[in-house]
């Protein structure tokens, strides 16, 4: 089996770049973030803050989290309830940064993540794939951008859902989220040893996706 841990900060396009690579290489695709991102709406509909840790642990024994396939696509399953539309809202995005940073929650998820790349050959994103989650992986690559092309981007991205959103107030966001991240005790966000680092601000969606497929195919040659 081949892993492939492609970390990076919010808004990096690391979902949809990974998506995509995992298709043209007929791996399967596995968004670590929607798990966070569900334990988060978890939070927001029992109605619990996030900064309260010692409530946000209490819930994880009656929070289920199921990752399922339909003609190819993730889908998150929530306590029975498909999730996969609701955690993309930017409340939860904040929200999944805050209970990241709970070592509780991370050992939660840590089995359930790790037991995907043990059934098939994965790219798996996120924002410790490389360093906790899967550390052997073969292949390591760290995704990022400047702030600002990633507010753009999700800016469009969500405005194209028919969102009213603001690119300002969306740039507020990631910045706080890349300090957050980068600043927990909890696996923060960093390269792992050993990593392609692939700056994508400068580059388009596609040219960014071959990129990745090109890093993949270099280090992984042998098997592939």
């Amino acid at each position: 089996m081949i892993s492939v841990a492609i970390d990076g900060p919010a808004g990096a396009g690391k979902s949809t770049i990974a998506k995509r690579a995992a298709n043209v290489l007929g791996f399967t695709y596995i968004d670590t973030g929607a798990l966070y991102r569900a334990i988060g709406l978890a939070c927001i509909n029992k109605g619990i803050d996030v900064s309260e840790l010692n409530e946000v642990i209490k819930i994880l024994p009656e929070t289920d989290i199921k990752l399922i396939f339909i003609d190819g696509e993730q889908r998150v399953i929530l306590n029975g309830c498909d999730v996969s539309s609701d955690i993309r809202a930017e409340n939860v995005s904040m929200a999944a940064s805050a209970v990241s940073a709970i070592p509780e929650v991370r050992a939660f998820l840590l089995d359930l993540q790790r037991g995907f790349a043990k059934k098939d050959n994965v790219i798996m994103d996120g924002r410790d794939i490389g360093t906790v989650v899967l550390p052997d992986s073969e292949v390591k690559i760290f995704l990022t951008a400047s702030p600002e092309a990633r507010a753009d981007r999700r800016t469009k991205q969500l405005e194209a859902k028919g969102a009213d959103v603001d690119y300002k107030a969306v740039l507020s966001d990631i910045i706080k989220r890349d300090y957050n991240d980068s600043h927990r005790d909890a696996a923060p966000l960093k390269a792992a040893e050993g990593s392609v680092t692939l700056d994508t601000t400068n580059l388009t969606l596609e040219e960014s996706i071959n990129q990745v497929i090109s890093i993949i195919r270099s280090k992984a040659k042998a098997i592939l």
